[in-house]
């Protein structure tokens, strides 16, 4: 289902009328929001093939503008199904690709050459020589010549008729880059060291990450008959905001689309979340008051005066957009009271229900006592580094904590730290050929970072040993710790196969077996392809087949966020305090993962290790609930309850 928008469905606009839209008080763009991004792939590639049978049937090449990135994966996929089972035809279809690293060889895995194969080409019907790709393997000396041949080729073929466009969190579209001008050309250009450090991962490290790239130009770009931006999860929200309802400047490369009169940006409510109709309605016109946007809106009434949620007055909301809530709730001391006790009634240091008392305003049941408890950790480290302080209040209150990591994770664990593990043992046992050979292989390898079968059984073996230490640590027996090793994961290579069923039946065998009274797992909204989405869709899915068993009327689903990330204080429907002795023992928990606390393949953007940024986050948790008024705790970790 779509999710209610503002504007026209994706399918009622027409190419002449796209540009022209109701709106709204601060947004420049138009944009469509879905619920989630497989149904706004949907739409998107629905539309490239509806153009693309009109041009067949006028007899005319479809000139399309590609993009690259996971953005556009889904998108390629219902190409592919469409062209296998309903007969779509690229064989009228021309392509040009926004960009590609430089240097890179077309062989590369992580060119963009091999992306739109492994992910397109390979799978349709368009002629080889309708493809076009910039070369990352030019001669220095030809750059310039092949830019310019590049754009003479989009020129011969009348233009571009659709592009499909990415955005980057520096606000880029293909590779340009802040500073970028609105009638800039296909060039090489040097890249932003954000856009190199969210390509890290791909490239095992960002030193590996190539500094330039060859790219179409904005000029190029904004002479495209129609424009479609797509952007996915929370972490594109940001951007998303400053694009749509910021002003037009160089900074922001893809505020430039504000001027085009055919672009629609079609985001999902994770992208979107940050556009004042959907973060804060109330500054755009007429409201509907649900509990969540109340809480919302008082929450940011007091960051906004600086004010504890009992000191709001009725000119406080009067003069900021929300009379309506005040006409409709009566006045501010009633309302201040109501989201007071709301908040109060989150925090609970019994995770798992206190015995004997009344649980009418507590988050969770206190009957059963003892509940079963089934925590679900993406890779071998999020259950401590996300809720080790939870953990271990549930374990020390007696319930039966169960802990399943659902990948080996095995492709964070570098060669310098494989080798450290391996030399141990061959130190050991000098005449143990497996381990001898994988130190042969390590010593003699170029690519430091390369895989084979044996090293990637020792790197999982490494994570899986790491996590008892941790688990051990809190006090879990080894019997209660599951190693899922989910089948879409096991690739070897940054790239993962599509969830399947089998993944779905691992997840839902567990469950079945441990028939737990509370599940806890990683609510990660940011990216869709990410492994803590996927992991988090396998769950939901197994939630679905199996939700009719009647030991799931008593199985409450807890979601905590990942290492870079928390609720909104809006959101939280249970925060669980720590002392600091707690703060210490979860830092504790997280050091038995020594393999990624110094070197850390996927470190992200941000700099910190993985226990001070968590430690932050639950200190920052605390500090919020404690400016609007309420207990100072040293730390909390926050949850928002899952209804299936």
């Amino acid at each position: 289902m779509v999710a209610e928008v503002r504007y026209r469905n994706l399918e009622d606009i027409s190419y002449k009328e796209a540009g022209i839209y109701e709106n709204t008080r601060f947004e420049k763009i138009h944009n469509v929001v879905y619920d989630n991004s497989n149904n706004a792939s949907y739409k998107v590639a629905h539309e490239i093939a509806a153009l693309i049978r009109q041009k067949e049937k006028d007899e005319m090449y479809c000139v399309l503008g590609l993009a690259t990135g996971s953005s556009p994966i889904k998108v390629y996929e219902e190409l592919i199904r469409l062209h296998k089972e309903k007969g779509l035809s690229f064989k009228n279809v021309v392509t040009f690709n926004l960009d590609e690293y430089y240097p890179m060889e077309k062989d590369n895995v992580q060119s963009y050459y091999d992306f739109m194969h492994e992910y397109l080409f390979n799978h349709i019907d368009i002629p080889k020589d309708h493809i076009n790709i910039p070369s990352g393997d030019t001669h220095p000396d030809k750059i310039l010549e092949t830019c310019i041949a590049y754009e003479n080729k989009i020129k011969k073929y009348g233009g571009l008729d659709f592009q499909l466009l990415g955005i980057g969190r520096t606000g880029h579209i293909g590779f340009n880059e802040p500073g970028s001008h609105y009638n800039s050309r296909t060039r090489l250009i040097t890249l932003d060291h954000l856009t190199r450090t969210d390509a890290a991962s791909s490239f095992l490290g960002l030193e590996n990450v190539p500094k330039r790239a060859i790219t179409m130009g904005i000029g190029t770009v904004k002479e495209a008959k129609r424009i479609v931006l797509l952007a996915w999860g929370e972490n594109k929200a940001e951007i998303i905001k400053k694009t749509i309802e910021g002003e037009i400047t160089s900074q922001v490369p893809a505020t430039y689309l504000q001027l085009h009169k055919n672009t629609t940006f079609v985001l999902d409510e994770g992208a979107a979340s940050l556009l004042t109709q959907y973060k804060t309605p109330w500054l755009v016109g007429p409201c509907m008051w649900t509990e969540e946007t109340i809480s919302n809106a008082i929450i940011w009434l007091c960051e906004l005066t600086s004010k504890s949620i009992l000191r709001l007055t009725d000119k406080d909301y009067n003069d900021n957009g929300m009379e309506s809530l005040l006409a409709k709730e009566g006045n501010a001391y009633d309302l201040n009271i109501k989201m007071f006790n709301k908040l109060q009634h989150t925090i609970t240091g019994w995770p798992g229900g206190k015995p004997n008392a009344d649980d009418t305003s507590r988050p969770e049941r206190a009957i059963p006592e003892k509940k079963r408890v089934l925590i679900f950790s993406p890779h071998p480290d999020d259950d401590v580094i996300s809720m080790g302080g939870t953990l271990d209040r549930l374990v020390e209150q007696g319930h039966d904590v169960h802990v399943a990591y659902q990948t080996s994770g095995n492709i964070a664990v570098s060669n310098h730290e494989a080798l450290k593990f391996v030399e141990v043992v061959t130190t050991m046992d000098c005449n143990n050929n497996v381990f001898n050979t994988i130190v042969e292989a390590i010593q003699t390898q170029e690519n430091f970072e390369f895989n084979t079968p044996e090293l990637l059984f020792l790197k999982g073996v490494i994570r899986q040993k790491e996590s008892l230490g941790a688990t051990r640590y809190l006090n879990i027996s080894d019997e209660k710790v599951h190693f899922l090793n989910m089948p879409f994961y096991e690739t070897g290579a940054i790239k993962k196969k599509p969830l399947g069923e089998e993944d779905v039946e691992i997840i839902s065998n567990l469950i079945k077996e441990i028939k737990p009274h509370q599940i806890y797992a990683a609510g990660d909204l940011a990216d869709p392809h990410g492994t803590h989405r996927v992991c988090l869709d396998a769950l939901f899915s197994a939630i679905e087949k199996i939700k009719l068993n009647d030991f799931m009327k008593e199985c409450w689903v807890w979601l905590y966020r990942g290492a870079w990330q928390e609720w909104g204080l809006h959101e939280i429907d249970m925060a669980v305090p720590m002392s600091p002795d707690q703060v210490i023992k979860k830092r504790k928990a997280i050091f038995f993962h020594q393999s990624q606390k110094d070197r850390v393949m996927f470190q992200g953007d941000d700099s910190r290790e993985f226990w001070v940024r968590a430690e932050e986050r639950n200190q920052d948790t605390a500090m919020k609930y404690h400016q609007l008024g309420l207990a100072d705790y040293a730390a909390m970790e926050a949850f928002k309850r899952y209804h299936f």
